[in-house]
């Protein structure tokens, strides 16, 4: 499928979702545009992380859940019986809320994806992929010279952006970050969010996020997430500047949540 910037690549028609018999998630429709960054924002517990990892089916680990609705990515129904969960989570990549780098050489951090994934076994090309993952990240020229180093011995901004690293060496076309700069300091922060800007070229970003100024900053497009429901979904200057809805506003300008 060709995919032209602003179309949309993930689609979610009425999605409820359920640990248990507690409704996490109530009622989703969201279209989700290719090669955009999308914001989810809201106050702590009301469903913007679970939303996420519906995208690429990370609650199938947690017993006792269950979804109901559609998500269609390109047009193909994500939890129809038939899918590989491998291939979908090599398609939706996902950057966690903390750094978790393996107890691994900085190389073998980034080459761990293509080769359980039979992607590549020549060394050569393995070295080049983790030389451009790295370069993607802009932590190439750091690193080059200690890819043989332990990844724990890297900073927490470096090991998270070598984390990033680690999902692009796959070839996703989707990315999505859980609170990817929450344990960051500002510098490296900000450095997350240029690499946001320079990878949107190439890669859908859905970020969820507490911090309302990285989302003004960083996003095209801004949902807001309330006890289970999406309050409001637009443009994100619109989302910030001209709100429709007044639980938007409230929570924007710190009168609720």
């Amino acid at each position: 499928m060709d995919k032209h910037d602003g179309q949309a690549i993930i689609q979610v028609k009425d999605l409820d979702f359920f640990y248990g018999r507690f409704k996490a998630l109530s009622d989703i429709s969201i279209d989700i545009a290719t090669r955009e960054i999308t914001a989810l924002i809201g106050p702590s517990g009301c469903g913007k992380s679970t939303f996420l990892r519906c995208l690429n089916r990370m609650n199938d680990t947690i017993p006792g859940t269950r979804l109901e609705g559609e998500i269609l990515i390109e047009g193909e129904d994500i939890y129809a019986e038939d899918v590989d969960l491998a291939e979908l989570r090599q398609r939706v990549g996902m950057l966690f809320q903390k750094p978790n780098p393996f107890p691994q050489s900085i190389f073998d951090n980034v080459a761990f994806g293509p080769r359980v994934l039979g992607q590549t076994n020549n060394k050569v090309e393995l070295r080049d992929l983790v030389e451009q993952s790295l370069e993607a990240v802009a932590l190439f020229d750091e690193v080059k010279g200690s890819l043989d180093q332990s990844a724990m011995d890297l900073s927490l901004g470096e090991q998270q952006r070598l984390c990033l690293a680690r999902v692009l060496a796959v070839k996703p076309e989707i990315i999505l970050m859980d609170e990817p700069c929450s344990a960051l300091d500002p510098i490296a922060t900000l450095k997350i969010e240029e690499l946001m800007q320079i990878l949107k070229e190439q890669y859908t970003i859905v970020i969820v996020t507490h911090n309302m100024q990285q989302a003004a900053r960083a996003s095209d497009r801004t949902g807001l997430f309330w006890l289970g429901e999406l309050v409001e979904f637009g443009d994100t200057n619109q989302i910030f500047t001209r709100p429709k809805e007044e639980r938007t506003e409230d929570y924007i300008t710190g009168r609720s949540g």
